[in-house]
């Protein structure tokens, strides 16, 4: 399947998947369990409209989530008891697999998910959402229910629509379009085709998940778009577009360390392939520039992209979930 084909067959829109009953039965046949993550630091605006809309119509009108779980950075703010007042499972980050120490970052809580949630498929969706929708969640699994052959569904936003002869583009963000479609059209062609790469919401399979390793910063969903292609090629993603996602936009300057964090887990990458050869190790210092007082002051800031490994090689998780030692 190349990128062209597999654009016309694994791009899908929510609507395909309104059916909730029926991706409940058939999940209920195939056995499998769906868990729910809300990555969160200081989220107390949005966190519980989020789970009171999705609890409502997908754990208790419909079980299409086993469970639904907030999985907290440190917030200092009230999002972790507005989310456990609206009836999620609250976990602090820094508090579970200890022995593994801790990283702050969305990437760390992602990867902790996988060993503080249950479920065969993870659902991970910002906790910044404005217009926040179930589709957000059965727009995602929809594919992974529906096509035993897909592994990684990622969300996109802002569908092409045709006006006045014309197709809107659809709206990949700022980094994206800037470094991250660039990166993968020299370096990886067929990962272009994925819409919007950097999109916070996005589910797996955990038995491809737990395979490979977490960037605990902004590196965390570029990583998993290459590891997964590089073990199971681009037939096994799929994408979904999800119309409309309001939340908090970032400004240009804060956009600029978040590229820096990017480019340095995509260079880790090039390198592992041999793409490219370092001779030197990458710094770790992003540098920006503010001017005031008729002066100019340069800011410094460390974004160094520490990754975890596998969580398959953490004992406590193969004992929690391989116990036979049987790995897949």
């Amino acid at each position: 399947m190349n990128s062209e084909q597999w654009l016309q067959q694994r791009t899908f829109h929510h609507s395909n998947f309104w059916d909730i009953k029926w991706l409940v039965e058939e999940k209920e046949r195939q056995g499998l369990t769906i868990s729910l993550c809300l990555p969160a630091l200081n989220e107390e605006k949005t966190i519980g409209q989020e789970i009171v809309i999705l609890k409502a119509e997908l754990f208790d009108r419909y079980r299409l989530l086993d469970e639904i779980a907030v999985v907290d950075s440190g917030s200092s703010d009230h999002t972790c008891e507005i989310a456990a007042a609206f009836g999620a499972d609250v976990y602090v980050a820094s508090e579970h697999l200890q022995e593994e120490g801790d990283h702050r970052g969305k990437g760390e809580n992602l990867w902790k998910a996988l060993y503080l949630l249950k479920g065969d498929i993870i659902v991970y969706v910002d906790a910044d959402i404005r217009n926040i929708h179930p589709r957000f969640v059965y727009g995602l699994v929809g594919p992974l229910i529906q096509h035993p052959e897909v592994h990684y569904v990622k969300a996109f936003y802002d569908r092409p629509i045709a006006h006045s002869g014309l197709l809107r583009p659809t709206g990949g963000g700022r980094v994206t379009e800037i470094l991250i479609r660039p990166l993968f059209s020299l370096f990886y062609p067929e990962l272009a085709a994925i819409l919007q790469p950097l999109s916070g919401e996005y589910a797996g399979r955990r038995s491809i998940l737990e395979q490979i390793p977490f960037p605990v910063g902004y590196g965390v969903e570029t990583s998993m778009l290459i590891d997964i292609y590089q073990k199971l090629g681009l037939s096994a993603f799929a994408q979904t577009d999800l119309d409309r996602r309001v939340h908090r936009n970032q400004e240009t300057i804060a956009l600029g360390r978040m590229a820096f964090g990017v480019l340095r887990t995509f260079m880790s990458r090039l390198s592992r392939e041999q793409k490219v050869q370092f001779h030197e190790t990458l710094p770790s210092i992003m540098r920006q520039y503010e001017v005031g007082d008729g002066g100019y002051r340069q800011l410094q800031y460390e974004i160094e992209e520490f990754e975890r490994n596998p969580i398959i090689e953490v004992p406590a998780y193969r004992e929690k979930f391989h116990p036979e030692g049987q790995i897949e």
